[in-house]
């Protein structure tokens, strides 16, 4: 029986580089293109190959954007209103046939079948191109698939380990576990990064680079317990001093942004041909912005950012329940779109009663229909995500050409810090890591002053993880690497109060998890859904039933 990886590699292997036949001819080569059996004739035709993976590796999960920008909405911190499969994972109610999680699936194995077409027919043009192209050009096919599986892993676990284009006799493939992935991947970057570039200028720029490679070792290992070599990675990719924080953090999720150098490595887009846009604006934007309010944030995530002296707000003298957004961490306001704020040049007004609100892209500003507050179909929890919403995408929502980060060095620097303290080496260098981080102009967060615990700086950076990265895809594998996740996803998903503001603050826990059971009014907090989570089986999303039935070899995670 032939294995659905199977199929699935030779088909979009002889889909992406392979000619369509004509009858009468099949005993031929074309005359005007490459064939299955010459492609890779020239260096151009292996450039061409390559370049085409970028464009793969970047697949929408769903609504048309990438994975890491979708992803966190089937978490405690984010909510997809569509009746869809990323919902049901959030809902914990999920099973092997689960439309999310199955075209992550095939998707990853479309990507990694390119790869190994790649990476078996390099030697055809080895003597047809300059040797720095071609090592590079390995070093590439072996980023994009280690990056693919570093992917599989987190999500799924143990998966088949796939690493040359299969034969049928090939075709009942078994899982490898997760310890032997995550060596299979972290030893495939180390190998990989020294023949990728520091940078890349021009047309070249969103390529792999070295500092990318070591980044995704880095990430590995931190998810996999690794600390050791998550120190090592994220300390190699620190001394490049290639890369520093972006002074204005809000800008940095911009057009204006994204020449930064805190960016390591992005998803390239480009309107003018309409094959490689995103459409994460139409997803994202409020109703007055022309947007569908799909995926949208919590308000334990709005709870959980801190006041500007770095205390919770159940602690904090700076917090007024009457005023809960003043005072705050700048990166609340940065990350979500709060009532009260513009968004999108409307005044962004979630209050059920706001029945008109400002319209500022006329001058003067006129009085429109509050459509957040009429719309059945408004942001359901009173918040929006601001992250890589840009004016400048006003003409055309839904194909946005803004760049979408994968890699940041503000990332890197937490799992530096976070490595260091699992290793019990708490020395000045984690602490200057995570103050990089915290203190960065248009934040200006209190340093987290020396002498703490390992538990208390535990607790600091799984909650400065939390207010940096909101919404850019770390969410579920911090849960579940921090052993986490039954607590954070099971119970009430809240939204905002409808007409009114919380009476006192909830408590925020050690994980910046927010407890509302103490809050006088917490009956009146919207609950958008009942959410459990099964801690012998959620701790890994299903394997897609199709690759079950189709491979013998292959055993679904537990509890499936």
């Amino acid at each position: 029986m032939k294995t659905n990886i199977y199929l699935l590699m030779l088909a979009i292997v002889l889909a992406t580089f392979s000619p369509s036949c004509k009858k009468g001819y099949l005993d031929k080569s074309p005359l005007a293109g490459p064939s299955d059996d010459t492609f890779f004739a020239n260096q151009e035709e292996l450039l061409l190959a390559v370049n085409g993976l970028y464009k793969y590796a970047s697949y929408p999960a769903i609504d048309g954007m990438p994975l890491n920008l979708t992803i966190d909405d089937g978490t405690d911190i984010g909510w997809d209103r569509n009746n869809s499969p990323l919902q049901s994972i959030g809902k914990g109610n999920q099973d092997s046939r689960n439309g999310y999680a199955t075209e992550i699936w095939e998707e990853a194995y479309k990507v990694i079948a390119k790869c190994n077409y790649i990476l078996d027919n390099l030697h055809k043009v080895k003597d047809k191109t300059t040797p720095a192209v071609f090592d590079r050009s390995k070093a590439e096919a072996r980023f994009i698939r280690a990056y693919t599986y570093q992917y599989l892993i987190d999500c799924f676990g143990g998966v088949p380990l796939v690493t040359k284009v299969l034969t049928l006799e090939e075709a009942q493939i078994a899982k490898t576990e997760k310890a032997e992935l995550a060596d299979f991947v972290m030893k495939e970057l180390t190998e990989a990064a020294p023949d990728l570039a520091l940078s890349y200028t021009g047309a070249d720029v969103g390529r792999a680079t070295r500092g990318a490679a070591l980044s995704i070792k880095a990430r590995t290992a931190l998810n996999n317990g690794r600390w050791q070599d998550a120190a090592d990675a994220a300390k190699a990719v620190m001394d490049l001093n290639l890369y520093t924080l972006h002074h204005n953090f809000g800008a940095l999720f911009s057009y204006a942004g994204e020449g930064s150098n805190e960016i390591i490595w992005a998803f390239q887009y480009l309107r003018a041909s309409k094959t490689k846009t995103h459409a994460t604006p139409t997803a994202l934007l409020s109703r007055n912005g022309q947007g569908f309010s799909n995926k949208v944030p919590s308000q334990s995530l709005v709870d959980a950012y801190p006041c500007i002296d770095g205390l919770n707000i159940d602690e904090s003298p700076l917090f007024n329940p009457q005023d809960p957004y003043r005072n705050r961490d700048p990166r609340l306001s940065f990350t979500i779109a709060l009532p009260g704020s513009v968004f999108f040049n409307y005044q962004f007004e979630t209050h059920r009663d706001s029945l008109f609100c400002w319209n500022y892209n006329t001058t003067p500003a006129i009085r429109v229909e509050n459509q957040e507050a009429r719309n059945a179909f408004a942001t359901f929890t009173g918040y929006c995500w601001r992250k890589y919403i840009d004016l400048a995408d006003k003409p055309d929502r839904s194909n946005s050409e803004l760049n979408v980060i994968q890699i940041r060095y503000a990332e890197i620097l937490l799992i530096y810090a976070e490595a260091k303290n699992e290793l019990n080496q708490l020395d000045q260098s984690a602490y200057d890591a995570i103050n990089l981080v915290r203190t960065r102009p248009s934040v200006n967060m209190p340093a987290v002053a020396t002498g703490k615990s390992p538990q208390e700086f535990r607790s600091l950076v799984r909650k400065e993880r939390l207010y940096e990265l909101a919404m850019e895809g770390f969410r579920q594998t911090d849960l579940r690497r921090w052993n986490i996740a039954e607590k954070a996803m099971t119970g009430n998903f809240y939204g905002r109060v409808q007409r009114g503001l919380l009476a006192a603050a909830p408590q925020i826990d050690e994980n910046g998890l927010a407890d509302y059971s103490t809050v006088p009014n917490r009956a009146d907090l919207r609950v958008i859904e009942i959410r459990s989570f099964n801690k012998d089986r959620d701790y890994l999303w299903p394997i897609p039933n199709i690759e079950v039935v189709t491979n013998r070899k292959l055993i679904q995670n537990p509890n499936y």
